[in-house]
């Protein structure tokens, strides 16, 4: 599917007219509030510039929050109050209840996670990234949403497993989920080692087949498509085709738009991915 990019228009307080732009992607198959953010329409300067997203990285507090609230009203959410944490490349996916909720800058009262579910509903969910790939998630008949940060150690490690398993445990169903693969590294430019492609093996059961293919212009490198690997695995999990949308965005490649580890390093701001029933 090809990504929707909307953006958001604000008025100044003196009341000329200034066009404030929140841009954001959504997915068509997600008929509840969403979005996937880019680097784009914030209010944060320097190498924050413009919507960074991350409390943690060194940015002025009220920009961020300005930048939050300026992402939460293009997804049409209110984040004064959202569930997010320390994420770890780990895969523990938190069943998360209305007292998960806090603002950002604020630490998260349980500590580290990777992924949220919830049937709550007016329950914000967000995970955070800039380059790992983000994981909405949607049963639209049991009420059931998920937020899911899969970088690639989270991935091989089977944290879409356990987000699936979490939904079913609030009346999900793995044959109704739908479930939106936003903006992230993709193949053209995740270069590793051939420890990669042998976790993404061990995860498939071998199920690989154009995942992966050695890097013609380095020596015992590999390209792998880390968003593809997400894709199968969560088609061998029960989810059916039609009900996977991957937008097909590389981070990487598009520093203009997006926030990117590997191209920025550190000094950077971050995306994130919100969802809410």
């Amino acid at each position: 599917m090809i990504p929707l990019y909307l953006r958001l228009r604000a008025q100044t307080l003196r009341g000329c007219e200034q066009v404030e732009e929140a841009q954001i992607l959504k997915s068509k198959l997600l008929t509840c509030p969403h979005g996937f953010s880019t680097r784009l329409g914030g209010v944060s300067r320097g190498i924050f510039d413009s919507l960074n997203l991350g409390a943690t990285r060194g940015d002025e507090l009220e920009n961020v929050r300005e930048n939050w609230r300026r992402f939460g009203a293009a997804a049409g959410i209110d984040t004064a109050r959202f569930v997010h944490g320390r994420q770890v490349h780990g895969v523990y996916v938190r069943v998360a209840g209305r007292e998960d909720a806090h603002p950002i800058g604020e630490p998260a009262p349980w500590g580290e996670a990777d992924g949220y579910v919830t049937s709550v509903k007016g329950l914000p969910l967000a995970v955070f990234t800039a380059d790992c790939t983000p994981l909405l998630l949607q049963d639209p008949a049991a009420g059931v949403i998920g937020a899911v940060h899969c970088g690639w150690r989270s991935t091989v490690a089977d944290i879409e497993k356990n987000a699936v398993d979490a939904m079913v445990s609030l009346g999900a169903a793995p044959g109704r989920i739908r479930a939106a693969i936003g903006p992230g590294i993709r193949r053209c430019c995740f270069q590793t080692g051939p420890e990669v492609p042998a976790a993404v093996e061990k995860l498939l059961g071998g199920d690989t087949e154009g995942l992966y293919d050695p890097d013609d212009t380095e020596e015992g490198r590999f390209r792998v498509d880390l968003p593809g690997a997400v894709h199968r695995r969560l088609r061998q999990l029960g989810l059916l085709e039609e009900n996977i949308d991957e937008l097909g965005v590389c981070t990487m490649c598009h520093p203009d738009r997006f926030w990117s580890h590997r191209s920025m390093g550190a000094a950077r701001g971050s995306q994130a991915n919100l969802i809410m029933l």
